[in-house]
């Protein structure tokens, strides 16, 4: 039986880089708090061939009707409907901090016994490490994103008049070892953000100083002044996986909790 569309709107925290699935083509998955603060997460997402007018971004408030996925029963799960979706406004910058602090937990093992499989966490002594990509594996991705938009190319509605360009995924994973409550961690950031800012510094400053660069930032910057990562659960198996990285300064989850009193 076929559930019914429901209606809703969410502000978007998370847009991880997309990949090519077996079954949808070249998807992305995303994630956001929705109208009364829950969390949300929107798979499958074409982003590249949504129109441009419905092409968000992480604080974009957006409005979209949605079904109960099938063969995925991790509660937070959307399945979109893509005509349906609409960019309604935008998170003001003054009012990010306050909006995910109140959100951040220290206990991802907590949040998997409440049946819960998206999250913030704040890493403690976090470490940013880019590992190439094993050239295999890097040439056989490059050629499922390849084999993808030659079959959509050439399919009967192909990419409905958009000129689409193969995905360029990025040579490196880029990693975070870190801290938590729960333990050391270690995770590959799936974050569609960090892997941009890498192909846009390449092509500006070249791989070695796009490299530094983004040592400096994510490696030193942001441990620093502070940041919390987005972390999703696979659809699977209850692992742990970073699907954002945000800036979020330190001791704001602190003073939200003084201002309680």
């Amino acid at each position: 039986m076929t559930s019914l569309p429901r209606r809703d709107s969410a502000v978007v925290l998370v847009k991880a880089a997309p990949r090519v699935g077996e079954s949808h083509g070249e998807l992305v998955c995303c994630a956001g708090l929705d109208s009364e603060g829950n969390w949300i997460r929107l798979y499958p997402v074409a982003f590249r061939t949504l129109e441009d007018a419905q092409k968000f971004g992480r604080w974009d408030t957006i409005e979209y009707s949605w079904r109960l996925p099938k063969g995925d029963h991790r509660s937070e799960s959307r399945r979109l409907e893509h005509k349906s979706l609409a960019i309604t406004g935008r998170l003001s910058e003054k009012s990010r901090p306050q909006f995910i602090a109140r959100h951040v937990v220290s206990s991802l093992n907590a949040e998997l016994e409440q049946g819960r499989s998206l999250a913030l966490i704040r890493p403690q002594n976090a470490e940013f490490v880019a590992e190439r990509k094993d050239r295999h594996t890097f040439e056989a991705e490059k050629a499922r994103f390849r084999l993808w938009h030659d079959q959509e190319a050439n399919s009967l509605f192909g990419f409905l008049g958009k000129d689409l360009v193969p995905y360029e995924p990025a040579p490196f994973l880029f990693k975070y070892k870190y801290q938590t409550a729960d333990g050391p961690r270690e995770g590959t950031c799936q974050d569609w953000e960090i892997e941009a800012t890498f192909l846009k510094w390449r092509r500006l400053y070249g791989e070695a100083e796009t490299l530094r660069k983004m040592a400096e930032r994510f490696g030193a910057e942001y441990p620093e002044k502070g940041f919390v990562l987005a972390m999703g659960t696979h659809k699977a198996y209850p692992q742990w996986l970073i699907n954002g990285v945000i800036r979020l300064n330190h001791g704001v989850e602190k003073e939200i909790q003084e201002s309680l009193f």
